[in-house]
């Protein structure tokens, strides 16, 4: 795989056949998802926090803030959403209409798209991104005090038998 340089100067792997920016991607969808596509993203957009950006994970868009958030692509009969399996799983009960496997949800091309849902969504999967930030602030956090301590090896020592 070939290296490019992008604006930013951030180095990115060019990958045969794949789109390298969303423009290149957005460019490629089957004009029958297009419509549909482009209120996923702007739905998303609405959802995300501002600092967001947009970039190609997977061969798909995404939009990133400090991780990943989401992911959507199109297909010829559907389009996708990819909050992340925990998303999905807890929003099992109001997508139960939706064809969807572990990590995405299709939404058929004829039928409208679920905007609140999707917002919904993808609102839960930052709030997940942000708890998990804090918990890990938290543990490490924890840990340093309990080092500062001198309590760590007493907390962290395997019991003798």
């Amino acid at each position: 795989m070939k290296k490019a340089k992008t604006r930013a100067g951030v180095a990115v792997r060019k990958v045969k056949g794949g789109p390298i920016t969303v423009e290149e991607y957005l460019a490629g969808v089957p004009e029958r998802a297009q419509g549909m596509l482009t209120k996923i993203r702007e739905t998303i957009r609405s959802a995300v926090p501002a600092e967001s950006t947009e970039i190609i994970s997977y061969r798909i868009p995404a939009f990133r803030h400090k991780k990943v958030l989401a992911w959507y692509a199109a297909f010829s009969d559907h389009c996708s959403l990819f909050p992340t399996a925990a998303v999905i799983e807890a929003f099992k009960k109001e997508l139960k209409g939706y064809s969807k496997s572990k990590g995405t949800i299709h939404f058929p091309i004829d039928k409208p798209l679920p905007t609140a849902l999707i917002k919904k969504l993808v609102k839960a999967r930052v709030a997940q991104s942000e708890g998990k930030k804090r918990a890990e602030t938290n543990s490490r956090r924890s840990l340093r005090e309990a080092t500062r301590r001198g309590r760590r090896g007493d907390d962290c020592a395997p019991s003798a038998k």
